[in-house]
Formats: C-alpha cells, sequence, structure tokens
C-alpha cells in the first residue's frame, strides 16, 4: 500500500486520542531483505524482528529508489503492525511499514535516529 500527501495538503479529519491509540505502530529491526519478485513496482520484501510481543512479520515496501536490500538489514523501521495481511503479487505483507515521500515521490523509511528496544510502540 503506497499512500502519498503533498506537504501543502491540509491536514486529514480530526480523530480522538482514543481512535489514534487503536493504531499499533512498533519498532521492529530488519533481519532479512530482498527484491520482491513479481510485484509491478519495485519493491522489497523484508522479515522485521518486533521483539517477543509481536515477533517477526513480512513487509514489502517500495523503497528501491533510496535502500537496496543490503543496507536495509540491521536498520530499526516503524511499521503499523495491527493492520489485516495483505496480499502483494505473491506475496503476503504482514505489517505496513512507514515511510515519507522525498520532492520526487520516492519513499524514505520512517526510523528512530537512536537505537530502541524491538517491539517499543509510539508513545
Amino acid at each position: 500500500m503506497h499512500l502519498i500527501d503533498t506537504p501543502e495538503n491540509t491536514p486529514a479529519d480530526e480523530i480522538t486520542f482514543d481512535d489514534f491509540r487503536k493504531v499499533d505502530i512498533r519498532i521492529g529491526t530488519v533481519l532479512e531483505a530482498a527484491p520482491l519478485e513479481g510485484a509491478r513496482k519495485p519493491a522489497i520484501r523484508m522479515q522485521i524482528d518486533f521483539g517477543p510481543g509481536v515477533g517477526v512479520k513480512k513487509s514489502s515496501a517500495q523503497v528501491t529508489v533510496h535502500y537496496s536490500p543490503d543496507e536495509l538489514v540491521g536498520k530499526q523501521v516503524a511499521a503499523v503492525v495491527n493492520f489485516p495481511p495483505r496480499q502483494i503479487g505473491k506475496f503476503m505483507s504482514e505489517v505496513l511499514t512507514l515511510g515519507f515521500a522525498d520532492t520526487e515521490g520516492a519513499i524514505i523509511m520512517f526510523s528512530p535516529d537512536k537505537p530502541v528496544p524491538n517491539g517499543a510502540r509510539l508513545a
């Protein structure tokens, strides 16, 4: 899934704090990464360790402009872990890895600038 808004767009509709708490955003460490074969747009498939509460989950991301699979291994990334799995070609993505579009629309992964424990939830 790839949703891109431009910076000049106004904010989305207001939600409550309880609505926000329903979105479970966690930090995980990429264990494995490889090109996603058969994808319509170039993407990378990843195995991400979210710690003992969530475990290891699969995700794909269209991040090939800024990242190679090798440089993603060991990187900590943020993901929504409570969306239902989504079929992407022959690949089942279990979490939505988060990122932001650069000025050209290419995705830059959302990642902490200092190490945090796998499974840490957005606070």
